[in-house]
């Protein structure tokens, strides 16, 4: 199985290069922890779409999980004047984990 949301976590993690650049200027841990939380999206992705049972839907719950983390980074850094949450990128995120929800329930 091949989830396309995948790829789509992928191209998120080049679309916020720059903004995660800003944000780790103003703050470094908050920096930090959205850089991890988006870089275990597509790796409990991954690693979901080859496990059966609890195990897979437990890393899709972990992936979607992090893509309301970094939903969360984005918008608490624009809070802080860090740097502008991006509506297309909110929106990304919030079809991810709507999509990981769908796959986890399967």
């Amino acid at each position: 199985m091949a989830l396309k949301i995948y790829g789509d976590s992928i191209t998120l993690i080049r679309a916020l290069r720059d903004t995660l650049e800003r944000i780790q200027r103003h703050d470094a841990d908050l920096a930090r922890q959205m850089r991890r939380a988006l870089t275990s999206i597509p790796l409990n992705i991954s690693e979901g779409e080859w496990k059966r049972g609890g195990n897979a839907r437990l890393r899709f719950e972990t992936a979607m999980g992090s893509a309301n983390e970094v939903k969360a980074c984005l918008e608490t850094a624009d809070a802080h004047g860090y740097a502008d949450a991006d509506p297309k990128h909110i929106d990304a995120l919030d079809r991810i984990a709507r999509t990981l929800h769908r796959v986890a329930r399967g």
